[in-house]
């Protein structure tokens, strides 16, 4: 007892976030923010890191663990879909859990499976995009970034192709619940997760009926040994469809849009798309990533920074202020597609035993989109660039408008 006192007073006595002045980026703020110390705290005593370092330090399951259903007891969540999501994911679980929901879908959703994929990935883009190019001023996010993943993804499940705009508004409805949004906000999502998780939940039962030889066959081959139950078994789909479509949406708009507003760049990722496009990928996930902090809760007591931590205190490792760490990148603000210091594990795909589980799948959507604009949409302009912001979680995305020409 003694001791959680002396954690609690230390964490209380760090310095606290200064206010945000109307107006400011969600980088420039952390700049402000950092200026107060290498941790800070919020309101909720929230202990937030902010270099690339103690990121990846923090994501040691030896020091913290995964947030699991804790953000739902603090808002009065005590059943329903999203209850049944947070408590029953891959993502908030931890330990053996951990292992024994993520092993299937895993050996199921293999690196050779995404390098066969790439083909199909670059077809379904050139349907999406060639039939825009000059039709004049688009929204880019609505006609072009959010079907692509939605699209992949659904090709995946074996999604009927007329059920895939209905597919679509539920995942990007549905995805909300991860995110800090507004009780009603929230209310909304949960009613289209639970309809989500009810339509993955007949396509299950049609591939248990007839087998395809796809990645839902064999993915159900992995568990018809009941190491998942039925539940666990439509959670970890459902959670794979959220988990590779908001995120890859806002990536591949935000990157085209950092590309677009800088011409010379532009210029020489038309010149040589192909050998660019893993380069441009990678920069355009570290320049503005989509994915704001990591949460996690401090698994035993430790000491961070001169600062005692106690079991069961909450953490924010932040991704954005990590990805601009000048300790690890050369002119960290800015935007360069030749930049050769990115980490052998790209921070944006986190790390540790929840490093994701889609990174090549989501690379390759972000690579072969971005490639094909280039080659033929190399006269596209920028009318409105998105914004996105938020400091914890899954950020929100802004409009963008386009032409494509």
């Amino acid at each position: 007892m003694r001791d959680a006192l002396i954690f609690s007073n230390q964490i209380k006595d760090l310095p606290v976030f200064p206010t945000r002045d109307a107006g400011v980026d969600d980088h420039t703020y952390l700049r402000q923010v950092q200026k107060r110390g290498p941790l800070v705290r919020d309101d909720f005593f929230r202990v937030h890191t902010f270099s690339h370092r103690h990121l990846f330090e923090m994501l040691n399951d030896n020091l913290t663990r995964q947030i699991e259903t804790e953000g739902l007891d603090m808002r009065g969540v005590g059943a329903g879909a999203a209850r049944d999501f947070f408590a029953n994911v891959m993502l908030f679980s931890n330990g053996d859990v951990h292992r024994r929901r993520r092993a299937p879908l895993a050996r199921a959703f293999a690196f050779p499976l995404v390098k066969a994929m790439r083909g199909d990935i670059r077809a379904a883009a050139k349907s999406i995009i060639r039939p825009l190019i000059g039709a004049g001023e688009i929204d880019f996010i609505d006609k072009v970034a959010g079907p692509m993943p939605a699209v992949i993804v659904a090709s995946i499940l074996g999604v009927p192709e007329a059920d895939i705009p209905y597919f679509t508004k539920l995942v990007y409805s549905s995805i909300r619940v991860l995110s800090n949004r507004s009780q009603a906000v929230f209310d909304a999502a949960e009613v289209d997760l639970a309809e989500l998780a009810l339509y993955v939940e007949g396509i299950l039962a049609d591939r248990r009926k007839t087998p395809r030889g796809d990645f839902l066959s064999v993915f159900l081959e992995r568990v018809k040994d009941g190491q998942l139950d039925e539940l666990e078994v439509r959670v970890q789909v459902v959670g794979l469809i959220l988990a590779g479509s908001d995120t890859t949406r806002s990536a591949i708009a935000s990157t085209f849009a950092r590309l677009l507003e800088r011409p010379d760049q532009w210029a020489m990722f038309g010149a040589n798309a192909d050998r660019l496009k893993a380069d441009v990928a990678a920069e355009g996930l570290r320049f503005d990533p989509v994915v704001a902090s990591l949460g996690r809760i401090a698994a035993r007591d430790f000491v961070l920074i001169d600062t005692r931590i106690a079991k069961g205190s909450l953490l924010s490792l932040s991704m954005l202020t990590a990805m601009r760490d000048p300790e690890i990148y050369a002119r960290p603000d800015q935007f360069d597609i030749t930049r050769k210091d990115h980490p052998a594990l790209h921070p944006a795909f986190g790390g540790g035993a929840h490093r994701c589980l889609g990174e090549a799948l989501a690379r390759v959507e972000i690579e072969e989109t971005l490639s094909l604009l280039a080659e033929i949409a190399p006269n596209s302009q920028l009318l409105s660039a998105p914004v996105l912001r938020g400091l914890n979680g899954v950020r929100g995305i802004g409009p963008m408008s386009v032409t494509l020409a």
